[in-house]
């Protein structure tokens, strides 16, 4: 998908600095990616309502708040025309332990990215929640052991 409008090395520069601290002052921004604090700021409010930057966030620490274990899950659905790919996307919506869900060209349909605080209680969110959403047909499982890179994570 290419976008309406050009980023410059500046754009790119804000870019980086906000995707990694959301909270930076415009003045130490500014400093930064060398620009003065009121070009800064401008740049900052263009890419905010060109929907460049969609918001910002506080980034969590799944252990601290007890959600350390994460599986990754395939799910394959017994319908894929496209009223059973939005049902389905619909439904997963309100599963608040899939932090993340992918449509995926594969031997699947989609790939799931579940955080639970241990295995019980993935294996209840598993029975009750995820088999029970519209046209699943079959998944399968894939235990995190450790993240060796997560883009939440510093």
């Amino acid at each position: 998908m290419q976008s309406d409008f050009d980023l410059d090395d500046f754009d790119h520069a804000i870019l980086r600095q906000v995707a990694t601290e959301g909270r930076i002052a415009v003045v130490e921004l500014a400093r930064r990616i060398g620009l003065s604090k009121s070009p800064t700021q401008v740049r900052l409010r263009r890419l905010e309502e060109l929907g460049v930057i969609t918001g910002y966030r506080a980034v969590l620490d799944p252990i601290r708040i007890g959600q350390a274990h994460v599986a990754f899950v395939e799910v394959r659905l017994s319908d894929t025309r496209e009223a059973a790919l939005q049902a389905f996307n619909r439904a997963v919506l309100t599963i608040p332990e899939v932090e993340e869900c992918h449509m995926i060209a594969s031997r699947f349909d989609y790939l799931l990215k579940v955080r639970t605080r241990d295995i019980q209680a993935y294996r209840r969110v598993l029975a009750e929640r995820l088999s029970a959403l519209p046209h699943v047909a079959s998944t399968s499982t894939y235990v995190a052991m450790e993240a060796v890179k997560d883009a939440g994570l510093a």
